[in-house]
């Protein structure tokens, strides 16, 4: 096994982008007919896409989950609206979404957020609506991490044992307190 195991380490989160719809989506001022997908982009080298809508038009519904890993670095997602035809691959319109919108501050790990983002197209006119949820998933070694059960309290017989994750010298989310410093 390789010591180094992205699933282990704290500088990525996964995330599962569910794109729902577009809205009102144009080619030069003309509705869109068929063949729209979407891409999400975490970095260049990292993106997930769609199938392609076919029947939707310029109001086209996927309703597909897509997982990425995303560097803690990372401060946008693109979301990048194709048109599709046998020869050309068209951007009609694009978004970016802060990581903001969906994660830190008020946000608990694994909190499901619907979010709605203008499109522009390449020229940067406005060209539609995108609607997507946002989830960032707990990272697999917490979720593997196993429980260890506590006996009932000897007095009482009905209430049920309590099931807490194991410490290993961590508190439940795998922070690793007796390590920290603020020196």
């Amino acid at each position: 096994m390789s010591p180094f195991n992205l699933t282990e380490t704290s500088s990525f989160h996964t995330i599962e982008i569910t794109v729902l719809s577009c809205e009102d989506l144009r080619i030069n001022g003309r509705s869109v007919k068929k063949n729209t997908c979407v891409v999400v982009r975490t970095d260049p080298l990292n993106f997930r896409e769609t199938t392609t809508d076919t029947e939707g038009g310029s109001y086209p519904s996927w309703d597909q989950k897509l997982t990425l890993d995303m560097s803690i670095r990372e401060t946008c997602i693109t979301l990048e609206v194709h048109c599709r035809t046998l020869s050309v691959d068209r951007i009609i319109g694009s978004a970016r979404m802060p990581v903001s919108d969906f994660m830190g501050g008020y946000f608990p790990e694994g909190y499901l957020s619907f979010l709605s983002y203008r499109l522009k197209d390449p020229k940067g006119f406005e060209n539609g609506i995108i609607n997507v949820s946002v989830r960032l998933r707990a990272p697999e070694y917490l979720a593997r991490k196993k429980k260890v059960i506590l006996p009932e309290d000897k007095c009482s017989t009905s209430r049920p044992a309590l099931a807490l994750p194991a410490m290993d010298g961590k508190n439940y989310d795998g922070f690793d307190w007796y390590s920290c410093s603020k020196y």
